[in-house]
């Protein structure tokens, strides 16, 4: 991946070196990028973290309601990174607000940039204390994404989803969550968590993540077509990620079968559908999971 190309966002928080921990949740919600996966990467969650916005967990982690206060524990200045990894991550982050940007632009409505936090171990955050065995998450209380860069070595390692393009992907998702929120879509899933059953809520948060990895084409068509990000192989390597956290395949790995009814991100097939029809249209009524007949 060509990442050099893009622009360096200025939204980067590297807190990396601060001492982790601290926050008290009181209210709002996070947004991760997989399934749970305890068995298979020893402790590390994927996607759906303790804080989520789905509720599918129960116990540990119950949402309060939006309008409750946070109380988090100061963690100083954030500065911007100035090594290889936090340099790569912004100028991804820059490549979406570009992306992001123009896409909004188009429709009337003006983007609204989040911030990416860096950081070790745990930090406090608007949904409560992050912590790395969370994953990447988005948190729509205080609109930032949060990365322990650790994380892209368990995808590698465990997961056998190497490459910039794998871990570009990654940031795409969730900054594809940030743009939900905007949109209100989170809202609406939030209100929709009341209403149904856990089944059916399920199915919902499956069409919420497909969109989220359909954004993330989105954002590779556009920012490929503006800075020729792509190298051979870079969407082999997304793909390749998109598969390696499908519900289906994450739940055979982990306990030795599968069970749909508890599937919440997707299989491994539709995730690289959903991003393959963004990286293809580019156009975000593609993108409408919620819709579509077959996912």
């Amino acid at each position: 991946m060509k990442w050099e190309n893009n622009r360096q966002s200025d939204q980067v928080e590297d807190r990396r070196s601060q001492t982790g921990g601290g926050g008290r949740r009181v209210g709002g919600r996070g947004i991760g990028l997989g399934t749970i996966a305890i068995a298979l990467v020893a402790g590390w969650v994927f996607g759906i973290n303790p804080m989520t916005i789905l509720g599918v967990l129960g116990g540990v982690g119950d949402m309060g309601t939006p309008t409750e206060q946070v109380q988090t524990t100061s963690q100083g200045p954030a500065t911007a990174p100035t090594d290889d990894m936090g340099r790569f991550v912004a100028a991804v982050l820059g490549g979406t607000e570009d992306v992001w940007g123009q896409v909004f632009q188009q429709g009337g409505a003006q983007y609204k940039k989040p911030r990416l936090v860096l950081f070790r171990g745990a930090t406090p955050t608007a949904c409560g204390t992050g912590q790395s065995a969370m994953g990447p998450f988005y948190c729509p209380g205080d609109q930032k994404v949060y990365i322990d860069l650790s994380f892209y070595d368990t995808l590698r390692r465990q997961l056998g989803a190497p490459g910039d393009f794998a871990q570009a992907y990654v940031i795409a998702h969730e900054v594809g969550h940030h743009v939900q929120n905007l949109m209100g879509i989170t809202d609406q899933m939030e209100q929709a968590r009341r209403r149904v059953s856990e089944r059916e809520y399920n199915a919902l948060s499956v069409r919420l993540e497909l969109q989220a990895d359909c954004f993330a084409g989105i954002w590779a068509h556009h920012n490929h077509k503006s800075q020729a990000i792509l190298e051979p192989g870079d969407v082999e390597e997304a793909l390749n990620a998109a598969a390696a956290i499908g519900d289906d395949a994450l739940q055979r790995k982990s306990q030795g079968h599968v069970v749909p009814d508890s599937f919440t991100h997707g299989t491994s097939a539709q995730r690289q559908r959903w991003f393959n029809a963004g990286l293809q249209s580019g156009n975000i009524q593609s993108c409408d999971t919620f819709k579509a007949a077959a996912l």
